[in-house]
């Protein structure tokens, strides 16, 4: 057991394929939130996501669940060499410092029975209690906990699931074209998802069951992740928040120095980047 735990931990004094880059002025947040990357998925957007973890630094970070995908994992293995550079890198950053606190999902479950113990400089947590620097308590979890079809019907949420990646191969292929074009990257799943009566519905009323339940429990907002839909919403004067995912949105939640919170959404940050070098080379 112990030499499986260290090993773990020498994996962040390995050397990354994709090479970390070392940016000048990298955006320094107090705290950054990320969930539902789905490493072991072709979904997982891993490229766009080692980028952001490349130009941005927090004294504290949450993994909101749904880091491995274990489901998938189960029934193929799939697992490239850039999932390996992104463990690597929230390795590094436990190792330099950082707080990392890794709250499992439904996906990666498996990690839950590991609560309480730290791995390599992350702490696995059930959920916590996070306060801004402003003093707001906000409870942290993954949110499957108040998901009826992950709760009652498990075999209709793997069902849910097969459906949701066969989307998300068609998603790759869209992006594969735009790509060819010079497009910036769109997601086909959360513009359907958007369009979709249901799933606006079961969406509203996720997130106020999730608001309910942290206004029970005494705090002042929540943060979550599970269901790949970024927002900020004030629900009976709590404050949700969701952090999005690495699947469909590649979102993440920062906090500022000054307590003020946002979704960054990376994608287009990646595209203002891009204009900002075109323009800079045309002047």
């Amino acid at each position: 057991m112990d030499t499986g735990i260290t090993d773990f931990a020498d994996f962040a004094h390995s050397n990354p394929v994709i090479p970390e880059k070392s940016v000048e002025g990298r955006r320094q947040f107090r705290t950054i939130w990320i969930s539902d990357i789905h490493l072991g998925t072709r979904g997982c957007n891993a490229e766009m996501l080692i980028d952001f973890l490349d130009h941005v630094d927090s004294e504290t970070l949450y993994l909101v669940g749904d880091i491995i995908d274990g489901w998938r994992l189960k029934k193929k293995f799939y697992w490239p060499a850039a999932h390996n550079d992104i463990v690597w890198r929230l390795l590094k950053r436990a190792k330099r410092g950082a707080k990392v606190i890794y709250i499992p999902g439904n996906h990666d479950e498996v990690f839950r029975q590991f609560s309480g113990l730290d791995f390599g400089g992350i702490s696995i947590r059930r959920k916590a209690i996070h306060q801004t620097v402003d003093g707001r308590r906000l409870l942290v979890l993954h949110g499957d906990e108040f998901d009826a079809i992950t709760l009652a019907h498990k075999w209709l949420a793997h069902v849910g699931d097969f459906a949701y990646n066969a989307l998300m191969g068609l998603n790759r292929a869209v992006n594969a074209f735009r790509r060819r074009f010079n497009m910036p990257y769109w997601s086909l799943s959360k513009h359907a998802k958007a369009k979709v009566k249901n799933a606006v519905e079961f969406i509203s009323n996720y997130e106020e069951i999730v608001a309910h339940a942290a206004g029970a429990r005494g705090v002042d907002g929540v943060v979550c992740g599970h269901i790949h839909t970024a927002e900020h919403r004030m629900i009976q004067g709590i404050e949700y928040w969701n952090d999005g995912d690495w699947v469909e949105g590649c979102t993440a939640l920062v906090e500022h120095f000054d307590g003020r919170m946002e979704v960054l959404h990376w994608a287009d940050e990646i595209a203002v980047r891009e204009l900002g070098k075109v323009s800079a080379l045309a002047a």
